[in-house]
């Protein structure tokens, strides 16, 4: 598995979770970001920095066991930094040196752990990981897009060329969302919508929370976010239109602010309350106490494809959900109550008020709850079967026609 999150980053990871997942039916090799000159020069008293240098340094193994199949990789090898070359020949040069010099440090774990029959899991690593298809020649290569990652500028000038011959090359292309998909597409047609896996446990007993300190002396109707707010993401001409129409509504905002949110009207509202980054474990409880929950996106480039996490989470606890409208929301058409005008907002919340029930609350908990990493991988794992079994038909052609169909619908049922 290789990704652009290290398994020692802070925050939660889509792709650690499906490690571990697939660590409990295969042998998992889960490789790090490898260390980049200007990360190097930059962050040089980082301490995860300075372990990866000691790595380099041959002082310290790279090679971590996580559990008894997965193992975690800190590739012993610098790569060299060249997002900021435009002309493409010197740059497709510099990536391919690149991939090479990565590919050798994950040859040298794969010898050491005996891996044989490989998959590479390519979790939109598009770069670093362009060419390991034909360095590592892995049984099957699959690419994994949960993100618009083309749109942010990192990614944007490379990836928009790099992208799409990566997805065309790969044996079998995964994502999360309609929208994705259907960008995949363009490139590949071995396609899958395999949704995305939640940690809902922790969302669970909706009921049992006490009500958190800091919203105890506020009013109710509270409507409520959870997640990072920032200005490339959420609307903040929604929440200015919900809270200057609805004084007596208080609106409450739970997470970290980049500039635009902290010098946004917002903060001059006496019904709009930033309650800061609160621990994962805090925060069942605060959604616990929202009347109603809000996803206020913000359509562009970056966004438009994102699977809502947190519209799970709202909906595993029974909560009443108004959200801008996408096509990754279409899924939740029938659980909650989407618009994509700022005026609809507060009639929309309204509605969610005055409709709540318990038929209603359950309805969202059995829906939101379906979302687990268990389905999410096996729906990866029944894509992997397709892929394998018509490739191996195509190349023996000892089925075809309806003969083949039928076997599919066999195929279906076999799990890793």
């Amino acid at each position: 598995m290789v990704g652009q999150q290290a398994w020692d980053i802070e925050i939660g990871s889509n792709c650690k979770n499906v490690a571990l997942e697939f660590s409990k039916h295969n042998r998992v090799l889960y490789v790090n970001p490898p260390l980049d000159r200007i990360t190097l020069i930059r962050q040089k008293n980082d301490e995860k920095v300075k372990k990866r240098l000691s790595v380099i340094n041959k002082q310290k193994d790279g090679l971590e066991k996580v559990n008894n199949n997965l193992w975690n990789l800190y590739p012993d090898r610098l790569l060299e930094s060249i997002n900021w070359i435009k002309i493409d020949l010197i740059y497709n040069a510099l990536n391919k040196w690149n991939n090479r010099v990565f590919a050798k440090s994950i040859k040298k774990a794969l010898k050491k752990l005996h891996f044989q029959n490989t998959i590479i899991f390519n979790d939109g690593d598009m770069f670093r990981s362009f060419y390991l298809k034909e360095l590592l020649q892995p049984d099957l290569t699959i690419y994994y897009l949960r993100d618009n990652f083309v749109a942010t500028d990192y990614y944007k000038y490379h990836g928009k060329k790099i992208e799409p011959r990566l997805i065309e090359k790969s044996d079998l292309c995964l994502a999360n969302s309609d929208y994705l998909v259907n960008y995949c597409k363009k490139y590949n047609k071995n396609v899958y919508n395999v949704g995305q896996g939640c940690d809902l446990e922790m969302f669970e007993n909706a009921n049992q929370y006490t009500i958190p300190q800091d919203l105890a002396a506020l009013k109710k109707p509270i409507i409520g976010y959870v997640g990072v707010l920032f200005n490339t993401r959420l609307d903040i001409n929604i929440l200015v239109h919900i809270a200057l129409n609805n004084p007596d509504w208080n609106i409450v905002l739970i997470g970290p602010e980049d500039d635009g949110f902290v010098n946004s009207k917002l903060h001059q509202l006496p019904n709009v309350h930033f309650l800061g980054l609160k621990e994962p474990s805090e925060l069942p409880a605060y959604i616990s106490s929202f009347d109603v929950c809000i996803n206020p996106q913000l359509v562009n480039e970056l966004t438009i494809g994102n699977y809502p996490r947190k519209v799970d989470e709202y909906l595993a606890m029974g909560k009443p959900v108004v959200a801008t409208k996408t096509l990754a929301m279409k899924m939740f058409d029938s659980y909650t109550y989407t618009t994509d005008r700022k005026e609809d907002y507060p009639p929309l919340i309204e509605k969610a008020l005055s409709e709540n029930s318990p038929q209603l609350q359950q309805d969202r908990i059995r829906f939101a709850t379906g979302h687990t990493w268990k389905n999410h991988i096996q729906a990866i794992y029944d894509a992997m079967v397709k892929t394998l079994h018509i490739r191996y038909a195509a190349r023996t052609k000892a089925y075809t026609g309806n003969r083949l169909q039928n076997w599919l619908k066999t195929v279906q049922n076999i799990q890793f």
